[in-house]
Protein backbone atom coordinates (compact mmCIF):
# COMPACT_ATOMS: atom_id res chain seq x y z
CA UNK A 1 0.00 0.00 0.00
CA UNK A 2 2.72 2.20 1.05
CA UNK A 3 4.50 1.47 -2.59
CA UNK A 4 1.67 2.73 -4.46
CA UNK A 5 1.10 5.98 -2.41
CA UNK A 6 4.79 6.91 -3.00
CA UNK A 7 4.88 6.43 -6.51
CA UNK A 8 1.97 8.52 -7.41
CA UNK A 9 3.65 11.26 -4.78
CA UNK A 10 6.58 11.01 -7.42
CA UNK A 11 4.52 10.77 -10.41
CA UNK A 12 2.60 13.77 -9.23
CA UNK A 13 5.43 15.86 -8.15
CA UNK A 14 7.68 14.44 -11.54
CA UNK A 15 4.76 16.10 -13.70
CA UNK A 16 5.25 19.56 -11.52
CA UNK A 17 8.24 19.93 -11.83
CA UNK A 18 8.08 19.08 -15.71
CA UNK A 19 5.52 21.82 -15.79
CA UNK A 20 7.19 24.11 -14.13
CA UNK A 21 10.62 23.67 -16.16
CA UNK A 22 8.18 24.27 -19.51
CA UNK A 23 7.08 27.52 -17.73
CA UNK A 24 10.30 28.74 -16.52
CA UNK A 25 11.95 28.15 -20.32
CA UNK A 26 8.89 29.68 -22.16
CA UNK A 27 9.31 33.16 -19.05
CA UNK A 28 13.45 33.10 -20.54
CA UNK A 29 12.62 33.05 -23.98
CA UNK A 30 9.93 35.48 -23.43
CA UNK A 31 12.32 37.71 -21.53
CA UNK A 32 15.24 37.27 -23.89
CA UNK A 33 13.18 38.57 -26.72
CA UNK A 34 12.36 41.49 -24.85
CA UNK A 35 15.44 42.51 -23.83
CA UNK A 36 16.85 42.63 -27.37
CA UNK A 37 14.08 44.65 -28.24
CA UNK A 38 15.62 46.87 -25.58
CA UNK A 39 19.23 46.47 -26.18
CA UNK A 40 18.46 47.70 -29.63
CA UNK A 41 16.89 50.92 -28.44
CA UNK A 42 19.47 51.36 -26.09
CA UNK A 43 22.98 50.69 -28.14
CA UNK A 44 22.35 54.29 -29.02
CA UNK A 45 22.89 56.12 -25.47
CA UNK A 46 26.60 55.34 -24.51
CA UNK A 47 27.12 54.26 -21.58
CA UNK A 48 27.83 57.14 -18.67
CA UNK A 49 31.81 55.83 -18.50
CA UNK A 50 32.40 56.64 -21.48
CA UNK A 51 31.72 60.29 -21.50
CA UNK A 52 33.59 63.52 -19.97
CA UNK A 53 32.32 66.23 -17.71
CA UNK A 54 31.04 67.57 -20.87
CA UNK A 55 28.98 64.91 -22.15
CA UNK A 56 31.05 64.11 -24.68
CA UNK A 57 32.17 60.81 -25.68
CA UNK A 58 35.98 59.97 -24.85
CA UNK A 59 37.81 58.47 -28.21
CA UNK A 60 40.90 57.77 -26.16
CA UNK A 61 41.86 54.15 -24.60
CA UNK A 62 40.54 54.33 -20.75
CA UNK A 63 43.29 51.72 -19.77
CA UNK A 64 46.48 50.77 -21.36
CA UNK A 65 47.97 47.40 -20.12
CA UNK A 66 52.00 47.11 -20.59
CA UNK A 67 52.85 43.28 -21.36
CA UNK A 68 55.18 41.89 -18.95
CA UNK A 69 57.61 39.03 -19.79
CA UNK A 70 57.37 35.97 -17.24
CA UNK A 71 61.38 36.63 -16.55
CA UNK A 72 60.19 40.04 -15.39
CA UNK A 73 57.42 38.45 -13.69
CA UNK A 74 59.61 36.30 -11.70
CA UNK A 75 61.86 38.72 -10.80
CA UNK A 76 59.26 41.04 -9.35
CA UNK A 77 57.82 37.59 -7.41
CA UNK A 78 61.48 36.94 -6.46
CA UNK A 79 62.21 40.49 -4.99
CA UNK A 80 59.02 40.56 -3.03
CA UNK A 81 59.83 37.01 -1.46
CA UNK A 82 63.16 37.83 -0.63
CA UNK A 83 62.30 41.24 0.83
CA UNK A 84 59.22 39.78 3.04
CA UNK A 85 59.73 39.98 6.89
CA UNK A 86 60.08 36.48 7.55
CA UNK A 87 62.88 35.71 4.68
CA UNK A 88 65.35 35.19 6.94
CA UNK A 89 64.30 32.44 9.11
CA UNK A 90 62.40 30.39 6.18
CA UNK A 91 66.53 30.87 4.83
CA UNK A 92 67.56 29.30 8.01
CA UNK A 93 64.88 26.21 8.10
CA UNK A 94 65.98 25.28 4.30
CA UNK A 95 69.89 25.23 5.36
CA UNK A 96 68.96 22.68 7.96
Amino acid sequence: MFQVLYLLVFVVLAILAVVNLARNLMMVASDSQRSRSNWSQRSSIPHPELLDSAGNVVNEPLMVMRSASVEDIRSRLDALYESSPGQSSLDKLDEN
